[in-house]
């Protein structure tokens, strides 16, 4: 299981990291919402852990850009602020839990395996546009008609766009989201895998394409 964990504390980023760490997860610990958002957008999560106060953009406003772009993975909220009206707007904004500090390493424990329990029991493993379907444990990319299973490359870029569906990402997004914010690769490496992923389209007979908009980027929609 993969967690995002943002903290401006370094002492306690450091402890709950070697903690998560020794139960097998594994974790990247960001230290304000700025790069919280940036990991979020870069990495599919299993689960994101979100202090309320950090610098640039604090805990609440990272739930709520990412609630806003239709990201649902499970989000708890950690805070030194113990009121009840606090929980209550973290809550209400699509946090999955809220635990307050200062808290036992043990019970911070027991929330996150709650959470992701949930991630399991409400989480499809497929993604679906149109009449396309992608496993994503398998890497299975398939219609009514055929199926391929997909290069991991080809994988993670069918994967942005499915998650994406609808909303244009340019092509320096899908450079930074499947290879990475220190990839060596080129810009032009985007070009080759949607026309390698436009192929796969084709042969499955899919109703669903990869369109282009010239300035813009590039989105999946269902062929009408």
């Amino acid at each position: 299981m993969k967690l995002l964990y943002a903290e401006d504390e370094l002492a306690l980023s450091e402890a709950v990291v070697d903690i998560l760490t020794f139960h097998h997860y594994l974790v990247d610990a960001v230290y304000d919402g700025e790069d919280a958002l940036a990991y979020a957008h870069m990495t599919q999560y299993d689960g994101i852990i979100l202090d309320i106060m950090m610098p640039k953009k604090n805990g609440l406003e990272v739930l709520t850009q990412l609630r806003r772009e239709g990201n649902r993975t499970p989000i708890l909220l950690l805070s030194a602020k113990a009121d009840v009206q606090d929980r209550i707007q973290g809550l209400d904004l699509g946090a999955d839990d809220y635990l307050p500090k200062p808290f036992v390493m043990g019970e911070l424990l027991a929330r996150v395996r709650a959470m992701l329990r949930r991630k399991e029991e409400y989480t499809p493993d497929i993604l679906q546009c149109g009449n396309l379907s992608l496993n994503m444990q398998s890497y299975e990319l398939s219609s009514n008609h055929h199926s391929f299973t997909l290069p991991k490359l080809e994988y993670q870029l069918m994967e942005v766009l499915m998650l994406h569906q609808g909303q244009y990402l340019s092509t320096e997004d899908l450079l930074v989201k499947v290879w990475g914010y220190d990839t060596e690769a080129e810009i032009g490496i985007v070009w080759v895998y949607i026309s390698y992923l436009r192929k796969r389209l084709q042969a499955l007979q899919a109703n669903v394409e990869i369109r282009a908009k010239r300035g813009v980027g590039y989105t999946l929609e269902v062929v009408k």
